[in-house]
This record gives structure tokens, sequence and C-alpha cells, in this order.
């Protein structure tokens, strides 16, 4: 890698400049528009779904990569669904998960060459739905991950309030 390089600070009024995207991340963005262009050029119904299939798990890759950090001791455990794992890393794209998660045995048996495995329509509808879903990545991965979801303490006296400066009894 190079060397880094010290970006001046905003002027006044100015927004600071979003963290850069991690290469792993860019990389995998950058495949999911080839294979999205790939499939929209393809002819062949069943191999159009399989590739826009391919960008969606790719674009998904890129969340995982922009957002999480490898993990080490991730040998020893199942590998998870890209999916599942994004529900988790990005819960606002869990319903884009659940949507590509179900559409996973129709892409594999496109992949088989089952010749009625996906009809034209559905091919072209999958092509929408990645191009869709890769401008939510897209703008998902630019902003910083959002904060966790406050967790709500219990009160060590039973919630019970205390007027202030009064100790306790």
């Amino acid at each position: 890698m190079g060397a880094a390089r010290v970006l001046p600070a905003p002027e006044q009024g100015e927004l600071p400049l979003p963290p850069a995207l991690p290469s792993a991340a860019a990389q995998l963005l950058g495949q999911a528009h080839r294979g999205l262009a790939e499939a929209t050029g393809s002819p062949d119904a069943g191999w159009r779904y399989a590739t826009a299939h391919l960008a969606a798990l790719r674009a998904a890759a890129a969340v995982l990569a922009a957002r999480t950090q490898p993990d080490a001791d991730a040998g020893r455990r199942r590998p998870r669904s890209a999916w599942v794992l994004i529900s988790k890393v990005a819960p606002e794209l869990g319903e884009w998960a659940a949507f590509f998660a179900a559409g996973a045995a129709k892409r594999a048996a496109a992949e088989a060459g089952l010749s009625h495995a996906v009809t034209e329509r559905e091919a072209d509808d999958l092509v929408r739905d990645v191009r869709t879903f890769l401008g939510v990545v897209e703008t998902t991965i630019s902003r910083p991950a959002p904060p966790p979801a406050p967790v709500r303490l219990r009160s060590m006296d039973g919630g019970r309030r205390r007027p202030a400066g009064r100790p306790e009894t």
C-alpha cells in the first residue's frame, strides 16, 4: 500500500468526507456491476437469472466487507449464508436478504441447466430487482453504519426515583 496522506480539516460549515470504502468492498461492488451488465445482455433466462443473483450476492459481500472485520475463529465454525450475515450486519437490508435467500434454490437450478427453472419474466424481474438492490447497497455502504440500538438498563433500586440531592434510605 502507498503512504497515507492527511486531508485538510473541513472548513467551517462544510461536511466531513465519508470514510473511504475498503478496497475489498469496492472490488466486490465492481464485480456486482459487471455481473449485472452480463446478466442484462444474456438471451438465456436461466443464465440471466443465475448471473443476476450472483451479482446480488457480490453486492451483499461488499456490505460485509465494508462493515465487518475478519473473524479469527471463522475457520472453526460452519460457514453461514451471506444473506443471514447481512441481516445481522445491516438490518436495514433484512428484507432484501430474505428475498434473495428465497431465490437461491432457483439460482442453483438455473445454474444446473434445468430448462424450466425460471421463466423469462422471472429473470427480467430479478435483473431489475438486483439493479435496485445495488443502488441501495451503494447508498448503505457510503455512509457510516448506524449505531446499535440503545440498551435499556435496569435500575438498581427497582425503578424507584429519588429526589435529587437526597440520600438513599
